[in-house]
C-alpha cells in the first residue's frame, strides 16, 4: 500500500476539494483506543463525536496528539 503523505498510514479519503476528510463521529470509543493503543477510560460504545464535544477537543487529531489516555 502507497502512502498518502509522509508520517501518514496509508491512504486517506479527501473531501472534493482535496481535504482529508474528517472521522465519522459515530465512531466507537472502543475503536479508537484499539486503534491508537490508549485508554481513555470510557464505554467502548461511547461515539467519538460526543467524548470530543464533552472533552472541547476539536478533532481526533488533536486527541490522539494529547496527553488523554496514554498508557504508561
Amino acid at each position: 500500500m502507497t502512502k498518502d503523505a509522509p508520517g501518514m498510514r496509508g491512504i486517506r479519503s479527501r473531501n472534493e476539494d482535496g481535504r482529508l476528510r474528517d472521522k465519522r463521529d459515530d465512531t466507537h470509543m472502543g475503536t479508537v483506543e484499539n486503534k491508537y493503543d490508549r485508554d481513555f477510560r470510557v464505554r467502548s460504545d461511547k461515539q467519538l463525536g460526543n467524548f470530543l464535544r464533552e472533552n472541547g477537543i476539536a478533532s481526533l487529531n488533536d486527541l490522539i496528539q494529547s496527553d488523554l489516555g496514554k498508557k504508561s
